[in-house]
């Protein structure tokens, strides 16, 4: 993956495009050592393209630089019921010649007219998952999920969930240390894991009860020990159904699938950095042995331990 075009139409959504920037066309930064792609920006007509938030684009590039484009980003509009048949065009004949496809939030709907929804997982904002059901009834439409990767097609939710699907797809294509270090220049959470509800309902919390959040650092900081809902639930001070109650409304994931999910992300960057066997990386994660890890390693990422090393170790 190197050459990136994201395409936009009047009415593009500024942040939909702004995120993709951030991801897709930033420079190199030795401190980093990210990849760099050939990024263009395409149009259906090029020259000065309307905005959605009060001010325009001045877009250089047509459709023909989606030919040469091994990821093709769409970017949201405003009227996206009004999609437009040239661009839809272009990304059905990117994704037949096998590049990969990238949409959020309403972007989904081209998607749809291109025909790369039909019998596929897909996801978009919470706010149009009824009128993308509604117009295309043969896709398979996940309301609850920030982001879907299937096959090379991905989608995201609304706004943030946007780069969290790009940052998943660079950690799935250059590996977790580089999708961390972009990560960490956008000053924003390296993962959020795609199936993460879209939105978490935050219960008000009584005033004599403190926020997870130093909970979850102290997980992160004690993987190897023993985190069972129990454990969990007495160092919160909560009984155990109020804690996983509690627990899955601050995070949108229940307590043992967040533990799961961060002891998996901690063996990746030890695949990445260090050259311990599997089975010492088990134990350091908190995994009881190496064919557990090998069990929830491939459930998440889709490859071994051993293939994850091969491709992505420093």
């Amino acid at each position: 993956m190197r050459n990136v075009v994201v395409l936009v139409q009047d009415g593009a959504e500024p942040f939909g495009l702004g995120s993709m920037c951030e991801v897709w066309a930033e420079p190199y930064h030795p401190e980093d050592d990210n990849p760099v792609f050939d990024f263009a920006v395409a149009t259906p007509r090029p020259g000065r393209v309307r905005g959605a938030s009060g001010f325009d684009l001045h877009v250089e590039h047509g459709l023909d630089a989606v030919a040469s484009a091994d990821l093709v980003c769409v970017c949201p509009k405003r009227d996206y019921l009004d999609p437009s048949p040239e661009v839809a065009a272009a990304v059905r004949a990117a994704y037949d010649r096998g590049a990969t496809i990238f949409a959020h939030c309403t972007a989904a709907f081209v998607l749809g007219e291109a025909g790369l929804l039909d019998g596929r997982r897909c996801t978009t904002h919470w706010r149009h998952v009824d009128a993308l059901v509604e117009r295309f009834p043969q896709a398979e439409v996940d309301p609850d999920v920030l982001y879907v990767h299937d096959g090379r097609v991905v989608t995201g939710a609304g706004s943030a969930a946007g780069l969290d699907a790009a940052l998943h797809l660079l950690r799935e294509t250059f590996g977790a240390a580089t999708a961390a270090a972009t990560a960490r220049r956008m000053v924003v959470p390296p993962h959020r894991d795609g199936g993460q509800a879209q939105f978490i309902a935050r219960a008000v919390p009584d005033c004599d009860v403190e926020t997870l959040g130093p909970l979850l650092s102290w997980i992160l900081e004690n993987l190897g020990e023993d985190l069972d809902v129990d454990t969990l639930a007495r160092r919160a001070l909560m009984s155990p159904r109020t804690f996983a109650r509690r627990f899955r409304a601050e995070t949108g994931a229940t307590p043992h699938a967040w533990v799961t999910r961060q002891r998996v992300l901690r063996a990746e960057h030890l695949l990445e950095r260090t050259d311990r066997p599997v089975e010492w990386i088990a134990g350091e994660v908190g995994f009881a042995n190496a064919a557990t890890l090998r069990h929830h390693f491939a459930r998440v990422r889709g490859v071994s331990p051993q293939q994850y090393r091969r491709q992505f170790a420093c």
